[in-house]
């Protein structure tokens, strides 16, 4: 309703279309949760060189997404090109906490998530769940100046095109789409980091996922489940410096998965993953956060036992899992 530059311009369904609409609708129906990008850098609108005037545009561009479409889960707005550019994001986040108070913003203004300052899909280790800034974009090392009510917690995201380097779909590229092999490196390197994957997959000129993209996250959310979605053992909701894991004798061990229980904070500044064999503890992991989840891989081993030796911590470790997973083949 605020521009032309849009579906109103093309002959999908007479210009008269609403492709959000659609999307959210085909969401809602598959119980998946709805989110919403909106770039604050136009360069086609007419009035982007007058600050005052374009910041009543977007704002009236963002008021009509976030009333029309119901709940949605995060709104994402994206830095690149803003460079040097101040909206009114004081304007922007009373908005959107008016409209959408339960939706995760992303990186701008006053976020609840942040980026993670790639977009290879990985998080750096460690990646603390706490922070005051965060880059603007990939093309400048300037860092944000987020509002004064912005949380202190502001876990990363990490997003990543599953064909490289392509966020919009174009024909006969499917050479590009990232194999098993890089989307499993990925994912131990974001979620197994504590941070959020975002998995970028684009429709088609049809207005669909190519059959080839779907086949690869499927492939990949299958082989996520083969590889940890059956424990060998695990111990939950634990306290203090140690905590054992029992195992039954020569037991091979692949993965071990550690989350703290986050509702008490990010406490743990160091830890030791130990094995019991050959009668005594092997060190056989050392690392620093934790946070939501780490994701340990160990050279396959015959062990009788694991032990979580928290060695630095800010307050009482409360650990909410702490598992071990094997070849599952």
């Amino acid at each position: 309703m605020t521009t032309d530059y849009s579906v109103a311009s093309s002959p999908w369904k007479e210009g008269k279309g609403d492709v959000v609409k659609e999307c959210a609708e085909a969401c809602r129906e598959e119980g998946i949760g709805f989110g919403l990008y909106l770039s604050p850098w136009d360069r086609h609108e007419p009035c982007y060189s007058d600050k005052a005037a374009y910041d009543d545009f977007y704002l009236r561009q963002l008021e009509e997404l976030v009333t029309g479409y119901g709940p949605l889960i995060e709104i994402w707005f994206d830095g690149a090109g803003s460079e040097g550019r101040e909206y009114d994001w004081s304007r922007i986040m009373s908005l959107v906490k008016q409209h959408q108070p339960a939706a995760m913003i992303f990186n701008m203004g006053a976020p609840t998530i942040r980026w993670v300052g790639n977009e290879d899909g990985v998080a750096p280790y460690p990646s603390w769940n706490t922070a005051e800034s965060a880059r603007v974009s990939m093309f400048s090392d300037a860092s944000l100046n987020w509002l004064p009510e912005t949380p202190g917690w502001v876990p990363a995201e990490c997003d990543v095109p599953i064909r490289k380097d392509r966020w919009f779909w174009h024909p006969d590229e499917e050479g590009l789409l990232l194999s098993l092999d890089s989307l499993m490196d990925i994912y131990y390197r974001s979620v197994g980091h504590g941070a959020t994957l975002l998995l970028n997959v684009a429709p088609d000129n049809r207005g669909l996922l190519p059959d080839a993209d779907v086949e690869r996250v499927i492939a990949f959310g299958d082989e996520i489940r083969r590889r940890l979605g059956k424990a060998l053992a695990q111990t939950v909701d634990q306290e203090g410096q140690f905590i054992i894991l029992g195992l039954e004798p020569n037991t091979v061990v692949e993965h071990v998965v550690i989350m703290e229980d986050i509702r008490y904070g990010e406490c743990v500044r160091a830890y030791a993953i130990e094995a019991w064999c050959s009668g005594e503890w092997h060190e056989i992991v050392r690392g620093s956060a934790i946070g939501h989840k780490k994701i340990d891989r160990i050279a396959p081993a015959s062990i009788d036992g694991l032990r979580l030796r928290i060695l630095e911590s800010d307050d009482k470790p409360r650990i909410r899992s702490f598992t071990a997973y094997g070849s599952n083949e």
